[in-house]
Parts: C-alpha cells; sequence; structure tokens
C-alpha cells in the first residue's frame, strides 16, 4: 500500500517509521514535512531546514515539503494541507503515516482531514506505553537531542539535551517521557534507518514567547479544555557540520 509519512524530524516519527519500513503492508516511499517559510525552519521544532535536508538525504527516502507562514491561519493552513493531500491521492498515495501515541483530538483531527479526500490514516505508535517506547528507541540504537521545551514545565537545561537514561530520570513526574503532551521536540541524528549520522554542533540557546496569532494553528487542533495554551519555549540551534 502506498504510504507518504508525515516526518517531524524527532524520535516518534523516527521510530514509527522505523516499524512501518519492516511493514509488509504499507510501503513508504515519501517523507512529507511543513517548514516555516519565514525562518526556514522546520515548524515548532524550530530545526534548521539544512539539518532536515542532512536527515532525509541519510534515511534516503524523497521529502515534500510544505511551507507555511510563520502565523498561518487556521483555515489557511487547512487548505493548505488539502491541496498537499488531493495531489498525493491523485499520485496513487492512499495512506498517509503519523508519529502520534495518544492525542485524541489531534488524531481525529487528522483522520477527519484525510476522509475528506479519501486517505486513510495509521498511526504505528499508538496508545503504546511511552515508557516501552522510549526503551525501545534507545535499545534499537536511535539518538536524539532536544531542540525545544515547553518553558513552562521544563527549565533551559533540559535543552539541547542528549536523549539517555539521565534525562529521562531527571524529568519532571508530570512531564511524560515521550513528550507525548509538548512539553519537549527532538531532532534524530543517528540510528538503524539512517546509512549515517548527521553532524552538527551546538549553537545559541533562546527563549521565545509566543502571541496569540502564532499559536492560532495548534490551539485550534489541540482543543484545550481550559482555553489556555502554552506559550513560551526555550529552542537549542543546531548547527550542520558535515557538508556531504
Amino acid at each position: 500500500m502506498k504510504t507518504y509519512f508525515n516526518w517531524s524530524s524527532g524520535k516518534d516519527s523516527a521510530l514509527a517509521l522505523y516499524y512501518l519500513l519492516k511493514d509488509t503492508i504499507y510501503k513508504v516511499d515519501l517523507l512529507v514535512t511543513t517548514v516555516n517559510q519565514d525562518f526556514n525552519r522546520v515548524s515548532m521544532h524550530g530545526l534548521h531546514e539544512n539539518l532536515l535536508d542532512a536527515q532525509v538525504k541519510s534515511i534516503g527516502l524523497p521529502l515534500k515539503k510544505i511551507y507555511l507562514s510563520g502565523n498561518v491561519s487556521m483555515a489557511s493552513y487547512d487548505r493548505t494541507m488539502k491541496a498537499m493531500m488531493q495531489e498525493l491521492k491523485k499520485a496513487d498515495y492512499h495512506t498517509a503515516a503519523f508519529g502520534d501515541i495518544f492525542l485524541e483530538d489531534l488524531k481525529t483531527y487528522r483522520e477527519n482531514k484525510l476522509k475528506e479526500v479519501g486517505v486513510n490514516a495509521v498511526f504505528p505508535l499508538w496508545k503504546k506505553d511511552t515508557k516501552k517506547i522510549m526503551r525501545q528507541f534507545l535499545a534499537l540504537g536511535f539518538k536524539a537531542i532536544t531542540v525545544c521545551v515547553n518553558a513552562k514545565l521544563l527549565d533551559k537545561k533540559f535543552v539541547g539535551r542528549i536523549i539517555d537514561e539521565a534525562f529521562i530520570n531527571e524529568l519532571p513526574p508530570a512531564v511524560d517521557v515521550c513528550g507525548e503532551n509538548g512539553e519537549f521536540h527532538t531532532f534524530v541524528f543517528d540510528g538503524p534507518i539512517f546509512k549515517y549520522p548527521i553532524d552538527f554542533e551546538l549553537g545559541n540557546t533562546v527563549f521565545k514567547r509566543y502571541n496569540t496569532s502564532e499559536k492560532t494553528r495548534s490551539t485550534a487542533i489541540k482543543k484545550d479544555k481550559k482555553n489556555t495554551w502554552d506559550n513560551a519555549f526555550w529552542y537549542c540551534d543546531l548547527l550542520l557540520k558535515d557538508k556531504r
């Protein structure tokens, strides 16, 4: 079954893709990623586009980039994504894959939007125990570093950190070990789906607070019951060293 994978550049995407590449039902031969066109960075993760390019080159799959404004409205986002899904459907992609684990609202949103164009959704990690997911991720030899953390839940020391047992043990009890509630985002730079590791160095660590308009899309999808949203994040800039 011809399948495209919605690639975030992070650990959940990497493990979900690993599962699907070994699956005999789904044939993943395309990655799709949204990129903030104002800064040429992966949406939410804040990752430089050239690191994304290096990552998918090592994976060995083609990448389709969806460029969006940094303050894109929900309506504009839906129109852009629907056009992309329709284009891929015409190219015989009948399945879209995601690395989501347990966010019901987000899963429903994805399924409903895909249903509008006649595309199925598959979630290889859905409802799996996040502690087990993280243990398997590390046991398989994947390597990841945090590039963005929610400043409301984690302090500065958690950004720019390699994901390992020490990192996991230091997480506050209320923080999901996979960061599935948006507590942190990662960049995967090595593992069994890579031909070679991505060589990078740490850049500056910066704090950013978003205004309401910049959070419109994620708020609409997540549907926070308290009608509040987290708007402050620590980012660690990664700089590509490998020029392959």
